[in-house]
């Protein structure tokens, strides 16, 4: 019984391929059309990316000969649509971008938009590597939610630019705390200080007024003489900042140590 289901499955996929084949070679398009949506929307639904990938290479074939014509909207989007479904974020937002500059006005065009910015989001990478995919999805996202701002898709498009926001935010604290751990501390200092002037909700915040103060603190009492006393002053400066901002932050034993030893180190001047 079992070995007779698996022979006729066999079958179906054998003849379900060979008219797949058939299909590609002929030169009808109207069941090439058929075929691809059909492929499309079930492949969507299932998340079957087999059938996708079908969907693509029928796409691909028949899109041109559509141009113009009122098949050629529907078959625009599901080429990007495809695209994004199947993971190809390069190729979605070119053709999603194409969809619109040749129907602005469709009733998909927001979600093409969306599409947009989500592949760009996709693309981000670590925060440690080039951000350059991150910054343009944020952009994205934003003209987006400019353009739709009672969309369908503006709660996750919010989510998604805050993901990102706090993705820049952290690669901009890491690279000023590896200046402070390798003992770069002016460069620390003026990297901590871009890092609060940019992001001023950051949930890094903190460690970075701490890490400010702590730069400016090893950085006096390893200065020479002559210059310890004026550094020694501006590490004092730097910690009522935190302070102000956490007066029971964190970091707050650590920096009333550091504190104490810049009140004696100031004594001798």
């Amino acid at each position: 019984m079992k070995k007779g289901i698996l022979i006729l499955g066999l079958l179906m996929v054998t003849v379900s391929c060979s008219e797949y084949q058939k299909l590609l070679k002929s030169e009808e398009t109207a069941p090439k059309y058929a075929a691809a949506e059909k492929l499309y929307k079930e492949g969507e639904q299932e998340d079957n990316k087999k059938k996708l990938r079908k969907a693509l290479t029928l796409l691909e074939k028949i899109e041109p000969e559509f141009r113009g014509k009122p098949q050629g909207e529907r078959l625009v989007f599901m080429l990007g649509d495809t695209y994004y479904e199947l993971g190809d974020y390069f190729n979605a937002p070119f053709q999603f971008e194409r969809f619109l500059q040749l129907y602005p006005n469709s009733q998909k065009a927001e979600e093409a938009r969306y599409k947009i910015a989500s592949s760009f989001y996709h693309r981000s990478p670590k925060f440690n590597l080039d951000q350059t995919d991150t910054r343009k999805a944020i952009e994205e996202l934003q003209v987006y939610l400019n353009t739709y701002p009672e969309g369908e898709f503006v709660s996750t498009a919010n989510d998604m630019a805050t993901d990102l926001r706090i993705k820049l935010e952290k690669k901009a604290y890491e690279i000023a705390k590896q200046y402070h751990h390798t003992e770069f501390y002016k460069a620390a200092i003026a990297s901590f200080n871009n890092f609060l002037a940019d992001y001023p909700g950051s949930p890094f915040r903190e460690a970075a007024y701490y890490y400010r103060f702590d730069s400016a603190y090893k950085l006096a009492i390893n200065s020479f003489q002559v210059l310890m006393e004026e550094r020694l002053k501006s590490a004092k400066e730097y910690s009522v900042s935190y302070k102000k901002y956490y007066p029971q932050g964190e970091y707050l034993p650590q920096m009333e140590a550091s504190l104490n030893e810049i009140e004696k180190k100031l004594q001798n001047f």
